[in-house]
Protein backbone atom coordinates (compact mmCIF):
# COMPACT_ATOMS: atom_id res chain seq x y z
CA UNK A 1 0.00 0.00 0.00
CA UNK A 2 1.10 4.05 -0.48
CA UNK A 3 1.18 6.03 1.98
CA UNK A 4 3.06 10.08 2.36
CA UNK A 5 5.33 11.00 5.28
CA UNK A 6 5.25 15.25 5.26
CA UNK A 7 8.34 16.18 7.26
CA UNK A 8 7.77 18.98 8.89
CA UNK A 9 9.99 18.82 12.16
CA UNK A 10 11.95 22.04 10.95
CA UNK A 11 12.75 24.87 13.24
CA UNK A 12 13.31 27.34 10.17
CA UNK A 13 15.64 29.83 12.23
CA UNK A 14 16.80 31.67 9.48
CA UNK A 15 13.18 33.40 9.18
CA UNK A 16 13.61 34.59 13.00
CA UNK A 17 11.54 36.60 14.72
CA UNK A 18 8.50 35.32 12.13
CA UNK A 19 9.56 31.38 12.52
CA UNK A 20 10.22 30.16 16.39
CA UNK A 21 10.18 27.72 18.59
CA UNK A 22 6.77 26.91 19.15
CA UNK A 23 5.73 28.18 16.01
CA UNK A 24 7.95 27.42 13.13
CA UNK A 25 8.02 28.45 9.61
CA UNK A 26 6.28 25.62 7.73
CA UNK A 27 3.20 26.65 10.25
CA UNK A 28 2.87 30.21 9.41
CA UNK A 29 0.97 31.77 6.97
CA UNK A 30 3.84 32.51 4.31
CA UNK A 31 2.30 32.91 1.11
CA UNK A 32 -1.30 34.00 0.16
CA UNK A 33 -2.27 33.24 3.53
CA UNK A 34 -1.56 29.57 3.55
CA UNK A 35 1.13 27.73 5.72
CA UNK A 36 4.04 25.59 4.13
CA UNK A 37 2.69 22.89 5.66
CA UNK A 38 -0.87 23.29 4.33
CA UNK A 39 0.47 23.06 0.78
CA UNK A 40 2.66 20.36 0.78
CA UNK A 41 -0.37 18.40 2.38
CA UNK A 42 -2.80 19.44 -0.75
CA UNK A 43 -0.23 18.59 -3.17
CA UNK A 44 -0.18 15.03 -2.27
CA UNK A 45 -4.16 14.93 -1.17
CA UNK A 46 -6.01 12.21 -3.36
CA UNK A 47 -2.73 10.58 -4.28
CA UNK A 48 -3.66 8.28 -1.30
CA UNK A 49 -6.10 8.41 1.25
CA UNK A 50 -6.26 11.15 4.42
CA UNK A 51 -5.43 7.88 6.38
CA UNK A 52 -2.52 6.88 5.06
CA UNK A 53 -1.08 10.74 5.09
CA UNK A 54 1.35 10.92 8.01
CA UNK A 55 3.15 13.96 9.68
CA UNK A 56 6.80 13.74 11.11
CA UNK A 57 7.05 16.92 13.72
CA UNK A 58 8.31 18.05 16.84
CA UNK A 59 5.59 17.00 19.66
CA UNK A 60 5.33 20.80 20.90
CA UNK A 61 3.60 21.93 18.12
CA UNK A 62 1.55 18.53 17.09
CA UNK A 63 -1.69 20.28 18.08
CA UNK A 64 -1.04 23.32 15.88
CA UNK A 65 -0.43 20.53 13.31
CA UNK A 66 -3.56 18.86 14.30
CA UNK A 67 -5.77 22.32 13.43
CA UNK A 68 -4.23 22.81 9.96
CA UNK A 69 -4.53 19.80 8.60
CA UNK A 70 -8.03 18.33 10.59
CA UNK A 71 -8.26 15.42 7.36
CA UNK A 72 -5.83 13.19 9.07
CA UNK A 73 -6.53 10.42 12.28
CA UNK A 74 -4.76 11.72 15.57
CA UNK A 75 -2.42 8.68 15.57
CA UNK A 76 -1.31 9.84 12.05
CA UNK A 77 0.69 12.89 13.54
CA UNK A 78 4.17 11.74 14.88
CA UNK A 79 5.29 14.12 17.65
CA UNK A 80 9.46 14.10 17.95
CA UNK A 81 10.29 15.23 21.20
CA UNK A 82 13.37 16.05 20.48
CA UNK A 83 14.72 17.06 17.00
CA UNK A 84 17.15 14.14 15.67
CA UNK A 85 17.88 15.05 12.11
CA UNK A 86 16.46 14.10 9.13
CA UNK A 87 17.67 9.95 9.33
CA UNK A 88 15.46 9.79 12.35
CA UNK A 89 12.61 11.86 10.23
CA UNK A 90 11.81 9.50 7.84
CA UNK A 91 13.58 5.94 9.87
CA UNK A 92 10.70 6.11 12.47
CA UNK A 93 7.61 6.70 10.32
CA UNK A 94 9.04 3.97 8.03
CA UNK A 95 9.28 1.63 11.19
CA UNK A 96 5.80 2.59 12.82
CA UNK A 97 4.39 1.80 9.03
CA UNK A 98 6.45 -1.50 8.19
CA UNK A 99 4.85 -2.96 11.76
CA UNK A 100 1.50 -2.64 10.27
CA UNK A 101 1.83 -3.34 6.69
CA UNK A 102 5.15 -5.21 5.33
CA UNK A 103 4.47 -3.84 2.17
CA UNK A 104 4.47 -0.45 2.92
CA UNK A 105 5.77 1.79 0.11
CA UNK A 106 6.53 5.21 1.46
CA UNK A 107 6.72 8.86 -0.40
CA UNK A 108 8.64 11.63 2.37
CA UNK A 109 7.81 14.97 0.98
CA UNK A 110 8.46 18.20 2.18
CA UNK A 111 6.60 20.78 4.28
CA UNK A 112 9.00 23.81 4.03
CA UNK A 113 9.25 24.27 0.27
CA UNK A 114 6.86 25.53 -2.31
CA UNK A 115 6.59 23.48 -5.65
CA UNK A 116 5.05 24.65 -9.23
CA UNK A 117 3.75 23.52 -11.21
CA UNK A 118 1.50 20.74 -8.54
CA UNK A 119 0.63 18.54 -11.35
CA UNK A 120 4.45 17.79 -12.31
CA UNK A 121 5.68 16.79 -8.90
CA UNK A 122 2.29 14.76 -8.77
CA UNK A 123 3.41 13.03 -11.84
CA UNK A 124 7.14 12.56 -11.13
CA UNK A 125 5.58 11.09 -7.28
CA UNK A 126 3.58 8.74 -8.78
CA UNK A 127 6.08 7.62 -11.46
CA UNK A 128 8.29 7.31 -8.18
CA UNK A 129 6.29 4.88 -6.43
CA UNK A 130 6.22 2.67 -9.58
CA UNK A 131 9.88 2.43 -9.68
CA UNK A 132 10.07 1.68 -5.97
CA UNK A 133 7.52 -1.06 -6.17
CA UNK A 134 9.43 -2.64 -9.59
CA UNK A 135 12.63 -3.01 -7.60
CA UNK A 136 12.69 -4.96 -4.08
CA UNK A 137 16.04 -3.27 -3.62
CA UNK A 138 16.16 0.32 -4.71
CA UNK A 139 15.91 3.69 -3.17
CA UNK A 140 14.16 6.31 -5.18
CA UNK A 141 15.24 10.95 -4.73
CA UNK A 142 14.15 13.61 -6.84
CA UNK A 143 16.46 15.48 -8.42
CA UNK A 144 15.26 19.16 -9.70
CA UNK A 145 16.00 20.15 -13.36
CA UNK A 146 18.19 23.02 -12.54
CA UNK A 147 17.48 26.22 -13.81
CA UNK A 148 21.11 28.22 -12.28
CA UNK A 149 24.37 27.63 -11.04
CA UNK A 150 22.95 27.38 -7.39
CA UNK A 151 25.54 27.07 -4.60
CA UNK A 152 22.95 26.56 -1.86
CA UNK A 153 21.69 23.24 -2.70
CA UNK A 154 23.31 19.68 -3.38
CA UNK A 155 23.29 18.12 -6.33
CA UNK A 156 22.95 14.85 -7.92
CA UNK A 157 25.22 13.35 -10.43
CA UNK A 158 22.87 11.13 -12.69
CA UNK A 159 23.68 7.91 -14.97
CA UNK A 160 22.00 5.64 -17.04
CA UNK A 161 18.08 5.87 -18.00
CA UNK A 162 15.98 3.22 -15.62
CA UNK A 163 14.50 1.20 -18.68
CA UNK A 164 10.79 0.92 -18.37
CA UNK A 165 9.87 4.74 -17.15
CA UNK A 166 9.78 8.25 -18.32
CA UNK A 167 11.90 10.35 -16.17
CA UNK A 168 13.98 7.81 -14.10
CA UNK A 169 17.55 7.35 -14.43
CA UNK A 170 20.62 5.70 -11.73
CA UNK A 171 22.13 8.00 -9.39
CA UNK A 172 26.01 7.88 -9.74
CA UNK A 173 26.95 10.16 -6.72
CA UNK A 174 25.50 12.52 -4.14
CA UNK A 175 27.54 15.91 -4.73
CA UNK A 176 27.73 18.69 -1.32
CA UNK A 177 26.81 22.33 -1.92
CA UNK A 178 29.63 23.49 -4.70
CA UNK A 179 31.39 26.33 -5.41
CA UNK A 180 30.04 28.88 -8.16
CA UNK A 181 32.69 27.62 -10.67
CA UNK A 182 31.11 24.19 -9.79
CA UNK A 183 27.91 24.77 -9.93
CA UNK A 184 28.42 26.56 -13.43
CA UNK A 185 29.96 23.06 -14.78
CA UNK A 186 27.54 21.21 -13.20
CA UNK A 187 24.50 23.12 -15.16
CA UNK A 188 26.53 23.17 -18.47
CA UNK A 189 27.08 19.85 -18.49
CA UNK A 190 23.55 19.16 -17.59
CA UNK A 191 24.23 15.62 -15.73
CA UNK A 192 23.62 16.91 -12.58
CA UNK A 193 20.30 17.63 -10.44
CA UNK A 194 19.50 19.41 -7.34
CA UNK A 195 19.11 17.27 -4.36
CA UNK A 196 15.29 17.50 -3.15
CA UNK A 197 15.79 16.09 -0.25
CA UNK A 198 12.21 14.04 -0.67
CA UNK A 199 11.92 10.44 -1.23
CA UNK A 200 10.26 7.19 -2.67
CA UNK A 201 10.91 3.40 -1.29
CA UNK A 202 9.98 0.25 0.36
CA UNK A 203 9.60 1.09 3.85
CA UNK A 204 11.32 -2.72 4.52
CA UNK A 205 14.30 -1.63 2.16
CA UNK A 206 14.82 1.97 3.83
CA UNK A 207 14.89 -0.56 6.99
CA UNK A 208 17.37 -2.75 5.95
CA UNK A 209 19.40 -0.21 5.24
CA UNK A 210 19.23 1.24 8.17
CA UNK A 211 19.87 -2.05 10.33
CA UNK A 212 23.20 -2.47 8.46
CA UNK A 213 24.28 1.55 8.04
CA UNK A 214 23.36 2.54 11.15
CA UNK A 215 22.15 -0.80 12.93
CA UNK A 216 22.14 1.83 16.97
CA UNK A 217 19.23 3.64 14.88
CA UNK A 218 17.07 0.84 13.67
CA UNK A 219 16.89 -0.98 17.15
CA UNK A 220 15.39 2.32 18.76
CA UNK A 221 12.95 2.69 15.55
CA UNK A 222 11.99 -0.97 15.60
CA UNK A 223 11.52 -1.14 19.70
CA UNK A 224 9.20 2.53 19.36
CA UNK A 225 6.95 1.31 16.16
CA UNK A 226 6.17 -2.06 19.05
CA UNK A 227 6.29 0.41 21.94
CA UNK A 228 4.97 3.90 21.26
CA UNK A 229 4.95 4.45 25.25
CA UNK A 230 8.86 4.04 25.34
CA UNK A 231 9.13 7.61 22.86
CA UNK A 232 10.43 9.97 24.88
CA UNK A 233 13.13 8.01 26.90
CA UNK A 234 13.98 6.39 23.51
CA UNK A 235 13.93 9.19 21.27
CA UNK A 236 16.64 11.25 22.74
CA UNK A 237 19.15 8.74 22.22
CA UNK A 238 18.93 8.27 18.37
CA UNK A 239 22.29 9.37 16.84
CA UNK A 240 21.84 12.64 15.13
CA UNK A 241 22.58 12.94 11.64
CA UNK A 242 20.81 13.25 8.26
CA UNK A 243 19.33 10.82 6.13
CA UNK A 244 21.87 11.51 2.93
CA UNK A 245 24.87 11.35 4.77
CA UNK A 246 23.89 8.03 6.87
CA UNK A 247 21.88 6.21 4.07
CA UNK A 248 21.54 7.41 0.49
CA UNK A 249 25.46 8.62 0.17
CA UNK A 250 27.05 5.06 1.15
CA UNK A 251 24.27 3.17 -0.56
CA UNK A 252 25.18 5.50 -3.86
CA UNK A 253 29.18 4.60 -3.09
CA UNK A 254 28.15 0.90 -2.68
CA UNK A 255 27.55 0.08 1.14
CA UNK A 256 24.15 -1.19 1.77
CA UNK A 257 22.16 -3.83 -0.29
CA UNK A 258 20.44 -1.08 -2.51
CA UNK A 259 20.72 1.28 -5.53
CA UNK A 260 19.96 4.65 -5.78
CA UNK A 261 17.41 6.34 -8.45
CA UNK A 262 16.50 9.80 -9.27
CA UNK A 263 12.98 10.54 -10.58
CA UNK A 264 12.95 13.83 -12.47
CA UNK A 265 10.97 16.97 -11.29
CA UNK A 266 10.19 19.37 -13.97
CA UNK A 267 9.27 22.11 -11.46
CA UNK A 268 9.64 25.72 -10.25
CA UNK A 269 11.33 24.73 -6.86
CA UNK A 270 11.82 27.33 -4.01
CA UNK A 271 13.16 26.47 -0.50
CA UNK A 272 11.91 28.84 1.54
CA UNK A 273 14.73 29.06 3.87
CA UNK A 274 15.16 32.63 4.37
CA UNK A 275 14.09 36.34 3.76
CA UNK A 276 15.91 36.45 0.40
CA UNK A 277 13.45 33.25 -1.17
CA UNK A 278 10.59 34.15 1.21
CA UNK A 279 10.59 38.06 -0.50
CA UNK A 280 10.17 36.45 -4.21
CA UNK A 281 7.42 35.23 -3.18
CA UNK A 282 5.39 38.54 -2.41
CA UNK A 283 4.29 41.60 -4.02
CA UNK A 284 6.70 44.17 -4.79
CA UNK A 285 5.91 47.88 -5.22
CA UNK A 286 7.43 50.13 -7.44
CA UNK A 287 10.89 49.83 -6.08
CA UNK A 288 11.38 46.49 -5.21
CA UNK A 289 10.41 46.61 -2.00
CA UNK A 290 8.40 43.50 -0.76
CA UNK A 291 6.17 44.53 2.07
CA UNK A 292 3.33 43.41 4.09
CA UNK A 293 1.64 45.00 6.77
CA UNK A 294 1.42 49.24 8.03
CA UNK A 295 4.55 50.18 6.18
CA UNK A 296 5.90 53.44 5.07
CA UNK A 297 8.96 52.88 2.59
CA UNK A 298 10.29 56.39 1.86
CA UNK A 299 13.26 56.51 -0.30
CA UNK A 300 13.69 52.52 0.03
CA UNK A 301 14.50 50.39 -2.43
CA UNK A 302 15.17 46.06 -2.74
CA UNK A 303 14.24 45.59 0.59
CA UNK A 304 11.80 42.76 2.68
CA UNK A 305 9.71 44.58 4.92
CA UNK A 306 7.54 42.69 7.13
CA UNK A 307 4.82 44.11 10.05
CA UNK A 308 3.33 41.82 12.16
CA UNK A 309 3.88 43.76 15.34
CA UNK A 310 -0.02 44.66 15.38
CA UNK A 311 -2.71 46.84 13.46
CA UNK A 312 -1.69 49.75 15.51
CA UNK A 313 1.87 49.88 14.91
CA UNK A 314 3.72 50.70 11.65
CA UNK A 315 7.10 50.75 10.53
CA UNK A 316 8.46 53.44 8.65
CA UNK A 317 11.37 53.49 6.90
CA UNK A 318 14.00 56.06 5.39
CA UNK A 319 17.30 55.71 3.13
CA UNK A 320 17.23 51.90 3.15
CA UNK A 321 18.55 49.73 0.46
CA UNK A 322 18.48 45.83 0.17
CA UNK A 323 17.37 45.34 4.07
CA UNK A 324 15.73 42.74 6.02
CA UNK A 325 13.40 44.56 8.48
CA UNK A 326 10.60 41.88 10.50
CA UNK A 327 8.61 43.25 13.52
CA UNK A 328 6.79 40.95 15.86
CA UNK A 329 5.09 41.74 18.97
CA UNK A 330 7.97 41.40 20.67
CA UNK A 331 11.01 41.27 18.39
CA UNK A 332 12.34 43.47 16.01
CA UNK A 333 14.83 42.71 13.44
CA UNK A 334 17.14 44.45 10.92
CA UNK A 335 19.84 43.51 8.92
CA UNK A 336 20.94 44.01 5.43
CA UNK A 337 19.94 41.69 2.87
CA UNK A 338 23.64 40.08 2.23
CA UNK A 339 23.13 38.89 6.06
CA UNK A 340 20.47 37.14 5.69
CA UNK A 341 22.72 33.23 5.97
CA UNK A 342 23.80 34.63 9.49
CA UNK A 343 20.61 34.97 11.18
CA UNK A 344 20.86 31.26 12.79
CA UNK A 345 24.10 32.53 14.43
CA UNK A 346 21.89 35.78 15.78
CA UNK A 347 19.30 33.78 17.09
CA UNK A 348 22.01 31.70 19.07
CA UNK A 349 23.29 34.76 20.61
CA UNK A 350 20.08 36.16 21.36
CA UNK A 351 19.19 32.89 23.43
CA UNK A 352 22.30 32.62 24.80
CA UNK A 353 22.32 36.57 26.31
CA UNK A 354 18.60 36.60 26.78
CA UNK A 355 17.30 32.97 26.90
CA UNK A 356 14.99 31.31 25.11
CA UNK A 357 12.20 33.63 25.63
CA UNK A 358 12.42 35.36 21.83
CA UNK A 359 13.43 32.41 20.45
Amino acid sequence: MRYVVIMAGGSGTRLWPLSRQGMPKQLLELVGGTSLLRMAYERVAGLVPAGQILVCTGAGYADVVAEQLPELPPENLLGEPVGRDSLNAVAWPAAVLAAKDPDAVVAQVSADQIIEPVDAFRAALVEAFEVAETSEEVLVTFGVLPTSPHTGYGYLHRGEPVPGHNSACAVLEFKEKPDRATAEEYLAGGDHWWNSGMFVWRAAVLLRQLEELVPESYEIVTELAAAPAKLAGLYPKLPKISVDYAIMEPVSQGRGTAHIVAVALPIRWYDVGGFPALAEHLATDDAGNAIEGRTVAHQTANSLVINRAGADHLVATLGCEDMIIVTTPDVTLVCPMAAAEQIKSLVGEVTERVGTAYS
